[in-house]
């Protein structure tokens, strides 16, 4: 068990900076590039010059930048220069930073919390029941992105099909195909709307 001191917030699932940390790709990785979340065990010597945990844990003793009173502060981009950052397949998606802490702003860190708890778990299934080895980084982001009855919708139709074509535990790559298509029609019926 690590000392209490290693470890610098409470939930390293949520970055200071609003970031998903607990749907990120290197969140799940093995290995020695694994990254432990937002203030995790071992979270300063993987990432040991990070502007917002120095200001907004070690300084101010907070979980989050939406619970200082100077937020958003200079740190930020705005939300259109947060659309513009290109996607990574190591990262989360940078344009929920603002919309994440808004909403912790608006309505505490605990429900963010509640919120995010589900869409880990979610992610958790399509890792172990789904990941053929090649959709990490497509589950992490589609889990970030959607809304969780979207997502449990997807998960619940792919489960289905996969049943009524009888495709068993072992054919993981016919049934990562089948999540992902489920999955890409969401994508895009959300970006049509």
């Amino acid at each position: 068990m690590p000392e209490k001191s290693t470890i610098l917030k409470k939930y390293p699932t949520i970055g200071v900076c609003g970031l998903d940390c607990g749907l990120c790709p290197r969140y799940y990785t093995d290995g020695p590039s694994r990254c432990p979340g937002c203030g995790g065990v071992d979270f300063s010597n993987k990432h040991p010059s990070c502007s917002f945990i120095t200001c907004c844990v070690k300084r101010k003793g907070l979980e989050v930048c939406a619970e200082c009173g100077d937020y958003p502060c200079g740190k930020f981009k705005s939300q259109e220069e947060y659309e513009q950052v290109p996607e990574s397949s190591s990262y989360p998606p940078y344009r929920k930073v603002l919309p994440n802490l808004s909403f912790i702003q608006k309505n505490g860190v605990k429900e963010f919390v509640d919120i995010q708890k589900r869409r880990i778990e979610i992610l958790e299934v399509m890792l172990l029941d789904f990941n053929e080895g090649r959709s990490r980084s497509f589950f992490c982001r589609v889990c970030a992105l959607l809304e969780i009855k979207e997502l449990e919708c997807a998960w619940i139709k792919a489960n289905f099909e996969c049943k009524s074509m009888t495709i068993g535990q072992i054919d993981v790559k016919t049934k990562s195909i089948i999540l992902k298509k489920m999955l890409e029609e969401v994508v895009a019926k959300s970006q049509q709307d």
